[in-house]
C-alpha cells in the first residue's frame, strides 16, 4: 500500500508527493540548481520538508536542514558556508532571518500551515507568504514534472550541533547502489522497517515527533516513506498529544530520543491509561543516554519494544541493542552491528581494558566516507587509524555490550577528577519534587570547574538547594553532588525537549571570560 505523510487535517499521498517533487525539481533547474548544490531548508515538521528535500536530491544536490531556532547570525553563517542556492523557509520564520538572507539567492516561501500556526500560537497575519514574495506551492504548480537524474541521492547535509565553535555539514558523495542497499539495509534493521514490504506485509504507521533538521529524524522520515509507510508529523513533541496521535492513527515505529521518556512518565496515570496504545509494536530510541530507571519504566508501561541504536550524524547508526538485551545488561546500548569496526582508546590510542571508559572510534565498514563541508582538516583530525571519533565516552563488558559514560565535551574536570554529568542527571530525575534538569561544569578557582546543576521544579514543589544536594547525596559520591543548584520555571529547551545546556552553562564561562 503506498504511504502518505500526514500533517493535521492535510494528507500528501505518495504519487502526489512524487510529483511535487518533480515539479519543484524542475523549478530548481530553472534557477541553475542542479547535482553538488545545496539548497537550505529552514522548515517545521511539514509536508514541503519532503518536497523539497526529495526535489534537489532528485538532481542529485543536498539538501541541507537548518535549525530554525538559529538566531540570525547563527542563520547567516550556515546559509553562506553550505553556499545555499537557495533557501525554502516557514513564513512566519522569514521575518526573524531576513537580514541573514544572502544578496541574490532565490527564496522560496512556505505557507505556515494551521497546525503548526495552532501548536506554535502563531498569529494568521504571520503565516501567509509576504507580498512580493515568492510561495512554494504557487511556484512548483507553474513547472512540468522532471524526471529524477541521479538514481541514488547522496542525502542531506546535517549540520553538527556546534558545541565548540561553528557547526559543521556532514557531506557524503553519492553512494553506489551497492553502497545505498548496504546503508538501507543498516538504518532499516536499527529502526525495524522493511526497506522492501510485500503486498501480505503488515501496515507500517508511523510518527515523527521531534523536529527533522535533526538527523536521526530526518533519517527516518525519509526511510518510513520509502518503506511505504504512513508518516504522522507532531509539529512539536507534546506527550499527551503524542498518545493521542498513536491511539487515533494507531502508530506502529517510532523514533524517539530519551527526554520524550522522561516528560511521558511524568504525565498522570489517569492521562496514561486514557490512550489505547496496542498498535505499538517497535519504538528506537538515540541520541543521548538514557537513565535505566527511566528506560526500564518505559519498558513496563509499553513492554518489551523498546530498542536503542548508538550512532552519530558522521558515523551512522553503528551499536544496536532490542529491548531484551537491555533488560540483561540494563544501561547498554548494545553490540557492535556485524558491520562496524569499534575501539575505545586512551588519550595516547592505546586500547584501554575492558570497563575502563575511554574515548570510542568506529566506523561502518560497509558505509560511505563523509568530509567536513569546507573542512577537510576538521575530518582529517576526527580520524585515527581509519576509525572516526566523534567524542564520545564509553566503556565495553566482558560480553561486548558497550556503555556510554558521556560527550567528552560534558565531561566535567574538577580537580583532576573526570566526571560525567549523565551519570549526576539520571539520579537528579529521581529526586522527588524535581520535573527536570540538567547537569554541567561551571569556572572555580581552587578546582578549576565544578559541578552545576539547573533544576525545574514541579509548580507544587518545596524544594531548595540544601534538599537537593542531600538527595543526591544518598546515591552518589560526595565530589559529584553538584555545588551549585539554581531553579528555574522553565529550562530552555530545543523543539525534541531537550533542555539546551550550553543556554545554561555559556553564560557562566563568558562572565569568568574563559571558555570550557
Amino acid at each position: 500500500m503506498p504511504a502518505k505523510v500526514i500533517s493535521g487535517a492535510r494528507t500528501l499521498s505518495q504519487a502526489d508527493l512524487q510529483d511535487h517533487a518533480e515539479r519543484a525539481a524542475a523549478g530548481f533547474v530553472s534557477l541553475g540548481i542542479g547535482r553538488n548544490d545545496a539548497v537550505a531548508i529552514m522548515l517545521r515538521n511539514d509536508l514541503a520538508f519532503f518536497e523539497a528535500s526529495a526535489a534537489i536530491g532528485q538532481l542529485g544536490g543536498y539538501p541541507v536542514p537548518v535549525n530554525w531556532h538559529y538566531t540570525v547570525d547563527e542563520a547567516d553563517y550556515l546559509f553562506r558556508n553550505c553556499g545555499a542556492k537557495a533557501i525554502v523557509i516557514h513564513a512566519d520564520l522569514l521575518r526573524g532571518v531576513e537580514a541573514a538572507l544572502p544578496e541574490g539567492v532565490p527564496v522560496l516561501v512556505v505557507e505556515t500551515p494551521p497546525e503548526i500556526a495552532a501548536s506554535f500560537q502563531i498569529a494568521p497575519e504571520d503565516c501567509a507568504v509576504p507580498q512580493g514574495r515568492t510561495g512554494w506551492s504557487a511556484w512548483l504548480a507553474g513547472f512540468a514534472r522532471k524526471a529524477p537524474e541521479v538514481a541514488e541521492p547522496p542525502g542531506a547535509m546535517i549540520y553538527t550541533s556546534g558545541t565548540t565553535g561553528r557547526p559543521k555539514g556532514v557531506r557524503r558523495a553519492p553512494p553506489t547502489p551497492a553502497q545505498a542497499m548496504a546503508s538501507a539495509v543498516t538504518i532499516s534493521t536499527v529502526f525495524g522497517l522493511n526497506i522492501a514490504p510485500g503486498p501480505d506485509d503488515p501496515k507500517v504507521v508511523s510518527i515523527i515527533p521531534g523536529p527533522m533538521y535533526h538527523s536521526a529524524p530526518n533519517a527516518y522520515s525519509g526511510l518510513a516513506v520509502r518503506a511505504g509507510a504512513d508518516v504522522i508529523l507532531q509539529p512539536r513533541f507534546d506527550p499527551e498529544d503524542l498518545l493521542r496521535l498513536i491511539a487515533e492513527h494507531r502508530v506502529t515505529h517510532i523514533q524517539m530520543v530519551p527526554t520524550m521518556f522522561v516528560r511521558l512518565l511524568k504525565l498522570p496515570d489517569e492521562v496514561k491509561r486514557k490512550y489505547d496504545l496496542s498498535s505499538l509494536k517497535f519504538i528506537v530510541h538515540a541520541a543521548a543516554p538514557c537513565p535505566t530507571h527511566v528506560k526500564r519504566a518505559m519498558i513496563e508501561w509499553w513492554g518489551p519494544i523498546i530498542n536503542e541504536y548508538y550512532g552519530s550524524t558522521e558515523t551512522g547508526a553503528v551499536v544496536f541493542c532490542t529491548a531484551p538485551e537491555w533488560l540483561d545488561h540494563p544501561g547498554t546500548v548494545g553490540k557492535p552491528m556485524t558491520n562496524v569496526r569499534l575501539r575505545i582508546v586512551d588519550d595516547a590510542g592505546n586500547d584501554v581494558e575492558q570497563g575502563t571508559p575511554g574515548d570510542i572510534y568506529v566506523r561502518l565498514t560497509t558505509g560511505l566516507d563523509f568530509t567536513y563541508h569546507g573542512d577537510d582538516e576538521k575530518r582529517r583530525k576526527s580520524e585515527r587509524d581509519g576509525l572516526i571519533g566523534v567524542g564520545d565516552i564509553g566503556y565495553q563488558d566482558k560480553d561486548g555490550f558497550i556503555y556510554l559514560c558521556d560527550r567528552r565535551n560534558n565531561m566535567v574536570i574538577s580537580g583532576g577528577v573526570n566526571i560525567y554529568p549523565a551519570e549526576i542527571e539520571a539520579e537528579l530525575l529521581k529526586v522527588p519534587g524535581i520535573a527536570d534538569g540538567c547537569v554541567f561544569g561551571i569556572p572555580d578557582e581552587d578546582f578549576g570547574e565544578v559541578l552545576c546543576a539547573a533544576v525545574q521544579p514541579y509548580p507544587d514543589a518545596k524544594i531548595d538547594a540544601t534538599y537537593v544536594r542531600a538527595e543526591l547525596g544518598k546515591h552518589i559520591a560526595r565530589y559529584k553532588v553538584p555545588k551549585t543548584v539554581t531553579f528555574h520555571a522553565d529550562l530552555p529547551r530545543e523543539d525534541s525537549g531537550k533542555i539546551f545546556k550550553r543556554k545554561l552553562r555559556d553564560p557562566y564561562w563568558e562572565k569568568a571570560g574563559r571558555s570550557i
